[in-house]
């Protein structure tokens, strides 16, 4: 399917579900489909991510993904006060990227235009730049201060798991990418080498502790992955927010989109997306059958020793304080990606 069509078919359902909802002000497309052509091919193992934007205080409970019109959707809500402004837009990193270009897919009131009309100029400023960059370091430093050995592991592994990987956020935003999740470490190492930053790349895949694996023990682990995936999508019965990334639904993102980075070569930075989804699983796994959970984990700690070297959630804050310990150096790359665009430096 191309891009364009995948639009198309996201359009299709805004008009047909999103705008019988109450406070429905508009929609537009977000995620690794941004700036990219109608006639691009989307992989059967990507999505579309459509944000919906609602009047109301709380939005409604995400949609997750679904098929419409043959195109995979994920279907998010937003209150509108979250990007009611263009400054508060122009300095988040997660949502910034969606209105440098004309993602939106349905604008009845002409708010979600006007406000990209105001985002765009502003989009590349170095000033704003910095403070998107500083908006995902501050996230690194709030995820590594909540890691806790003491939680169950499935939780304490995911808590660092991201921290760390909020790492290729601050990179992908200094060069002005998308802050893609799945393919997070393969568009960082692209972004670098645009740059003439590519010997810096390695030191990403080693705080994952992932910089050596071999890609048979990343193909087998992501093989016990779907063994668990698979148990989990039927027993699922508690509501999480990432629950519709564990859905049959999901599972070509889930798994079969893994299977194509070990396929191409990159193994290792297919190991971000296998620890997170073995995690989740485990989540949802402790609640609703704590029984097959248990059966289960053995395959999801050898995945977490043999994959990001994490063998005992004892190491998790060392693990951090070295991404921690990582932070000014980063920055000084975000710092050199941003001035070679020119501008001036803080």
């Amino acid at each position: 399917m191309r891009v364009g069509e995948a639009r198309r078919a996201a359009e299709g359902w805004v008009r047909r579900y999103g705008r019988g909802e109450g406070g429905y002000l508009g929609a537009y497309v977000a995620g690794s489909t941004v700036g990219m052509a109608d006639d691009a091919e989307l992989p059967d193992t990507s999505d579309l991510d459509v944000v919906v934007v609602s009047a109301a205080e709380e939005a409604p409970p995400k949609v997750g993904k679904l098929r419409h019109e043959g195109a995979l959707l994920e279907i998010t809500w937003l209150p509108w006060a979250e990007i009611s402004s263009a400054e508060r837009v122009l300095g988040s990193y997660h949502l910034a990227g969606s209105f440098r270009t004309d993602t939106v897919l349905d604008d009845p009131t002409g708010r979600l235009r006007a406000l990209r009309a105001a985002v765009e100029p502003r989009f590349a400023a170095p000033e704003w730049v910095r403070r998107r960059c500083a908006d995902a370091r501050h996230r690194i430093e709030q995820g590594l201060a909540a890691v806790d050995p003491a939680a169950p592991f499935h939780q304490a592994l995911t808590t660092w798991l991201f921290a760390t990987a909020v790492t290729t956020h601050v990179v992908l935003v200094a060069a002005l990418r998308n802050p893609t999740v799945r393919l997070r470490y393969p568009a960082a190492r692209a972004a670098l080498t645009e740059y003439g930053q590519a010997a810096r790349y390695p030191r990403l895949l080693s705080l994952l502790g992932c910089a050596d694996v071999p890609a048979e023990r990343v193909r087998f682990h992501l093989d016990a992955l779907a063994r668990t995936f698979d148990a989990t999508a039927p027993v699922a019965r508690t509501p999480f927010f990432f629950s519709a990334d564990l859905t049959p639904a999901a599972r070509p993102v889930a798994i079969d989109g893994s299977r194509v980075l070990i396929d191409q070569g990159d193994h290792r930075e297919a190991v971000f997306w296998i620890l997170a989804t073995f995690a989740r699983c485990h989540a949802v796994l402790s609640v609703d059958a704590p029984a097959l959970a248990a059966r289960l984990e053995p395959e999801f700690r050898a995945a977490a020793r043999e994959l990001a070297g994490v063998g005992d959630p004892a190491e998790l804050p060392g693990r951090a304080a070295e991404v921690a310990g990582f932070l000014p150096e980063l920055w000084a790359v975000a710092e050199e990606m941003t001035a070679a665009r020119g501008g001036p430096r803080p």
